[in-house]
Protein backbone atom coordinates (compact mmCIF):
# COMPACT_ATOMS: atom_id res chain seq x y z
CA UNK A 1 0.00 0.00 0.00
CA UNK A 2 1.22 3.59 -0.57
CA UNK A 3 1.61 5.41 1.99
CA UNK A 4 0.50 8.96 0.85
CA UNK A 5 1.80 12.46 2.41
CA UNK A 6 0.28 15.86 2.74
CA UNK A 7 1.52 18.66 0.13
CA UNK A 8 4.64 20.49 1.71
CA UNK A 9 3.23 23.76 3.17
CA UNK A 10 3.38 26.26 0.60
CA UNK A 11 2.93 29.38 3.15
CA UNK A 12 6.05 31.62 4.41
CA UNK A 13 7.72 29.59 7.15
CA UNK A 14 6.45 32.60 9.93
CA UNK A 15 2.56 31.63 8.82
CA UNK A 16 1.18 30.39 12.02
CA UNK A 17 0.01 26.61 11.09
CA UNK A 18 -1.79 23.32 12.79
CA UNK A 19 1.25 22.49 14.23
CA UNK A 20 2.40 25.44 15.78
CA UNK A 21 5.05 25.36 18.06
CA UNK A 22 4.18 26.28 21.92
CA UNK A 23 5.62 28.89 23.83
CA UNK A 24 7.64 26.42 25.66
CA UNK A 25 9.45 25.06 22.50
CA UNK A 26 10.13 28.28 20.96
CA UNK A 27 11.87 29.40 24.25
CA UNK A 28 14.17 25.95 24.19
CA UNK A 29 14.34 26.16 20.64
CA UNK A 30 16.30 29.89 21.32
CA UNK A 31 18.09 28.88 24.26
CA UNK A 32 19.89 26.16 22.32
CA UNK A 33 19.98 28.35 18.79
CA UNK A 34 21.70 31.14 20.33
CA UNK A 35 23.98 28.94 22.45
CA UNK A 36 25.26 26.87 19.48
CA UNK A 37 25.79 29.88 17.35
CA UNK A 38 27.32 31.55 19.99
CA UNK A 39 29.72 28.66 20.03
CA UNK A 40 30.08 28.63 16.63
CA UNK A 41 31.33 32.68 16.64
CA UNK A 42 33.49 31.92 19.41
CA UNK A 43 35.42 29.25 17.34
CA UNK A 44 35.76 31.50 15.09
CA UNK A 45 36.95 34.88 16.95
CA UNK A 46 39.36 33.04 18.59
CA UNK A 47 40.44 32.19 15.54
CA UNK A 48 40.76 35.35 14.12
CA UNK A 49 38.20 34.05 11.28
CA UNK A 50 35.34 35.95 9.44
CA UNK A 51 32.22 34.77 8.53
CA UNK A 52 29.70 36.33 5.70
CA UNK A 53 26.27 37.65 6.29
CA UNK A 54 25.58 40.17 8.93
CA UNK A 55 27.18 38.48 11.72
CA UNK A 56 30.45 38.33 9.27
CA UNK A 57 30.37 42.27 9.13
CA UNK A 58 29.88 42.30 13.16
CA UNK A 59 32.83 39.71 13.49
CA UNK A 60 35.00 42.48 11.17
CA UNK A 61 34.39 45.53 13.45
CA UNK A 62 34.61 43.55 16.52
CA UNK A 63 38.29 42.93 15.56
CA UNK A 64 38.31 46.91 14.11
CA UNK A 65 36.98 48.57 17.29
CA UNK A 66 36.63 47.75 20.89
CA UNK A 67 33.33 46.66 21.07
CA UNK A 68 32.55 43.16 21.04
CA UNK A 69 30.95 41.02 18.21
CA UNK A 70 27.37 40.77 20.35
CA UNK A 71 27.40 44.88 20.51
CA UNK A 72 27.72 45.31 16.58
CA UNK A 73 25.95 41.84 15.67
CA UNK A 74 22.71 44.09 17.63
CA UNK A 75 23.35 47.58 15.84
CA UNK A 76 23.60 46.51 12.80
CA UNK A 77 20.45 44.39 12.84
CA UNK A 78 18.08 47.15 13.62
CA UNK A 79 17.89 48.97 10.14
CA UNK A 80 16.79 45.35 9.35
CA UNK A 81 13.71 45.10 11.36
CA UNK A 82 11.43 47.55 8.98
CA UNK A 83 12.31 45.21 6.14
CA UNK A 84 11.34 42.33 7.85
CA UNK A 85 7.86 44.03 8.85
CA UNK A 86 7.19 45.13 5.72
CA UNK A 87 8.01 41.55 3.97
CA UNK A 88 7.68 39.00 6.59
CA UNK A 89 5.19 40.58 9.15
CA UNK A 90 5.10 41.23 12.63
CA UNK A 91 5.32 37.92 14.06
CA UNK A 92 8.42 36.47 12.27
CA UNK A 93 10.07 39.82 13.16
CA UNK A 94 9.31 39.55 17.21
CA UNK A 95 10.49 36.24 17.12
CA UNK A 96 14.10 37.39 15.05
CA UNK A 97 14.37 40.17 17.72
CA UNK A 98 14.23 37.88 20.59
CA UNK A 99 16.26 35.85 18.54
CA UNK A 100 19.27 38.56 17.65
CA UNK A 101 18.96 39.69 21.20
CA UNK A 102 19.53 36.46 22.85
CA UNK A 103 22.57 36.11 20.54
CA UNK A 104 24.24 39.38 21.25
CA UNK A 105 24.11 39.07 25.23
CA UNK A 106 25.10 35.30 24.97
CA UNK A 107 28.19 35.90 22.90
CA UNK A 108 28.93 38.70 24.90
CA UNK A 109 29.31 36.06 27.91
CA UNK A 110 30.18 33.39 26.12
CA UNK A 111 34.47 33.92 26.48
CA UNK A 112 33.67 34.43 29.64
CA UNK A 113 33.24 30.40 30.22
CA UNK A 114 35.11 29.15 26.96
CA UNK A 115 38.22 29.66 25.76
CA UNK A 116 40.82 27.58 23.68
CA UNK A 117 44.59 27.27 24.47
CA UNK A 118 44.85 25.06 21.40
CA UNK A 119 42.52 25.90 18.00
CA UNK A 120 43.91 25.09 14.55
CA UNK A 121 42.23 27.52 12.21
CA UNK A 122 41.16 24.96 9.89
CA UNK A 123 39.27 22.71 12.65
CA UNK A 124 38.22 26.31 14.31
CA UNK A 125 36.41 26.97 10.85
CA UNK A 126 34.82 23.50 10.08
CA UNK A 127 33.54 23.16 13.56
CA UNK A 128 31.98 26.70 13.62
CA UNK A 129 30.61 26.08 10.57
CA UNK A 130 28.56 22.70 11.83
CA UNK A 131 27.15 24.74 14.80
CA UNK A 132 26.30 27.45 13.51
CA UNK A 133 24.72 25.44 11.59
CA UNK A 134 22.97 23.40 13.37
CA UNK A 135 21.88 26.64 15.56
CA UNK A 136 20.30 28.45 12.41
CA UNK A 137 18.25 25.34 11.58
CA UNK A 138 16.78 25.18 15.16
CA UNK A 139 16.01 28.92 15.09
CA UNK A 140 14.48 28.74 11.33
CA UNK A 141 12.22 25.36 11.86
CA UNK A 142 10.88 27.82 15.09
CA UNK A 143 9.55 30.92 12.35
CA UNK A 144 12.39 32.95 13.15
CA UNK A 145 15.69 34.68 11.97
CA UNK A 146 19.08 35.86 12.98
CA UNK A 147 18.24 38.98 11.03
CA UNK A 148 20.42 41.05 8.81
CA UNK A 149 21.09 41.25 5.08
CA UNK A 150 19.11 38.01 4.45
CA UNK A 151 15.95 39.67 5.32
CA UNK A 152 17.06 43.13 3.30
CA UNK A 153 17.13 40.59 0.50
CA UNK A 154 13.78 39.30 0.75
CA UNK A 155 12.59 42.98 0.54
CA UNK A 156 14.36 44.03 -2.52
CA UNK A 157 13.31 40.91 -4.40
CA UNK A 158 9.95 41.07 -4.07
CA UNK A 159 9.93 44.88 -4.53
CA UNK A 160 13.00 45.21 -7.50
CA UNK A 161 12.60 41.34 -8.97
CA UNK A 162 16.27 40.92 -8.03
CA UNK A 163 17.24 37.41 -6.60
CA UNK A 164 17.47 37.41 -2.91
CA UNK A 165 20.32 35.03 -3.26
CA UNK A 166 22.23 37.10 -5.73
CA UNK A 167 21.88 39.76 -3.10
CA UNK A 168 23.39 37.92 -1.24
CA UNK A 169 25.88 36.85 -2.55
CA UNK A 170 27.40 39.96 -3.57
CA UNK A 171 27.26 41.08 -0.07
CA UNK A 172 29.91 38.34 1.47
CA UNK A 173 31.63 38.64 -1.81
CA UNK A 174 32.30 42.77 -0.97
CA UNK A 175 32.76 41.51 2.78
CA UNK A 176 35.18 38.69 1.99
CA UNK A 177 37.17 41.18 0.11
CA UNK A 178 37.13 43.98 2.61
CA UNK A 179 38.56 40.98 4.68
CA UNK A 180 41.17 39.81 2.29
CA UNK A 181 42.80 43.56 3.34
CA UNK A 182 43.02 43.02 7.00
CA UNK A 183 43.29 39.46 7.82
CA UNK A 184 45.69 36.87 6.43
CA UNK A 185 44.83 34.89 3.12
CA UNK A 186 45.44 31.82 4.96
CA UNK A 187 42.74 32.61 7.32
CA UNK A 188 39.95 33.67 4.81
CA UNK A 189 41.03 30.90 2.95
CA UNK A 190 40.21 28.77 6.01
CA UNK A 191 36.90 31.23 6.99
CA UNK A 192 35.39 29.76 3.57
CA UNK A 193 35.46 26.18 4.51
CA UNK A 194 32.80 27.61 7.55
CA UNK A 195 31.08 29.52 5.51
CA UNK A 196 30.55 26.57 2.97
CA UNK A 197 29.98 24.65 5.91
CA UNK A 198 26.90 26.56 7.01
CA UNK A 199 25.61 26.66 3.73
CA UNK A 200 25.75 23.05 3.26
CA UNK A 201 24.02 21.77 6.21
CA UNK A 202 21.23 24.62 5.73
CA UNK A 203 20.62 23.73 2.27
CA UNK A 204 20.63 19.54 3.35
CA UNK A 205 18.39 19.56 6.70
CA UNK A 206 16.25 22.90 6.19
CA UNK A 207 13.60 21.62 3.69
CA UNK A 208 9.83 22.34 4.24
CA UNK A 209 8.78 19.43 2.48
CA UNK A 210 10.73 17.40 5.96
CA UNK A 211 9.65 19.82 8.85
CA UNK A 212 6.28 20.70 9.06
CA UNK A 213 6.49 22.74 12.38
CA UNK A 214 6.00 26.44 13.05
Amino acid sequence: MVRSYPPPDSREPHRPSPLQHTLLEDAQAFVLGTLLCALGIQFLTAAGLVTGQTAGAAVLLSYASEWSFGTWFFLLNLPFYVFGWLRLGPRFVLKTVVAVTMLSVVSRLMPDFVGFDVLNPWAASALSGAVIGMGLIVIFRHGASLGGIGILALWIQERFGIQAGWIQLGFDAVLFAIAAIVLDPWLILASLLGAVAVNLIISTNHRRDRYVGR
